[in-house]
């Protein structure tokens, strides 16, 4: 299994990251933020210096992460925007870049969560997932608490409602950790037949409280990537580290991360 890495968990500055990701051993790269700002809202200049270093070292885009839908689903306005303009200027980026994968959100809860809330949830998400599908790419919808997917649970409810092959899971255990289900096995469990990109980062409170570094948090990752590689849900998994600084610890966790795959090879020879 490869790793790969947000390249802003690096730093904004896509040479940068780059740069230290090949010293690392690391080639492939999710591109969320860059210096002029969250894709596709970038200027044209940073987008000719991806396609430079893509060509240069080999290296690949995974997937785009534009931030769509972390948004309340009342917010119709903003929907049928994200719709109608941020997802077609992410596909057409995506298309340059070679990448073939969006990651999207699953819409803000607002109090308990209607049913009829749901329903527009899984709506907007068929409506995108049908652009996604036109498009040849795939839409992965990424679980964070306080949002209609959340744990592996509800995001394959979700998923499964909508019931388009477009539409997969970017599973993050971190994110649905402290919900109500234990991340790793249970919420793997319930979504691993939609995962399509994994975001490896750690936590002992929450994803979006506070997180550590791999292997000094709460999160199994020895069983996490064990499953993945055993299962072979995807070809590679994706730091997010999220803990500064930034170029420090996303170092650490790629060493981590390789020596308990190592681990995990050397045990499956014996």
């Amino acid at each position: 299994m490869e790793i790969g890495i947000v390249s802003d968990e690096i730093s904004p500055d896509f040479s940068v990251a780059v740069k230290h990701g090949l010293d690392w051993g690391i080639r492939r790269y999710e591109i969320r933020v860059l210096k002029t700002g969250r894709v596709p809202d970038v200027e044209e200049s940073e987008i000719q210096t991806v396609l430079s270093l893509i060509k240069t070292n080999g290296i690949t885009v995974t997937a785009l992460s534009p931030g769509l839908f972390k948004i309340p689903v009342s917010n119709e306005a903003e929907a049928r925007r994200q719709l109608g303009d941020v997802l077609p200027r992410t596909i057409e980026l995506d298309a340059r870049l070679g990448t073939k994968k969006v990651i999207v959100f699953g819409f803000q809860r607002e109090g308990e969560g209607a049913p009829a809330d749901l329903d527009k949830v899984v709506k907007y998400l068929g409506a995108a997932a049908e652009i996604g599908q036109k498009a040849g790419i795939d839409l992965l919808v990424e679980n964070e608490p306080g949002f209609w997917c959340d744990t592996g649970k509800n995001t394959a409810l979700v998923l499964n409602r909508v019931g388009s092959p477009a539409l997969k899971a970017n599973w993050d255990p971190c994110n649905a950790f402290g919900l109500d289900e234990e991340p790793f096995p249970d919420g793997y469990r319930q979504i691993k037949s939609l995962i399509a990109n994994v975001h490896v980062k750690d936590t002992r409170k929450g994803g979006l409280v506070e997180c550590v570094p791999v292997g000094e948090g709460l999160i199994d990752w020895q069983g996490q990537l064990q499953a993945l590689v055993e299962e072979k849900q995807v070809e590679h998994v994706t730091i997010e580290t999220h803990c500064l600084p930034l170029i420090d610890k996303s170092r650490q966790n790629t060493e981590t991360i390789r020596n308990i795959l190592a681990k995990i090879a050397e045990n499956q020879l014996r």
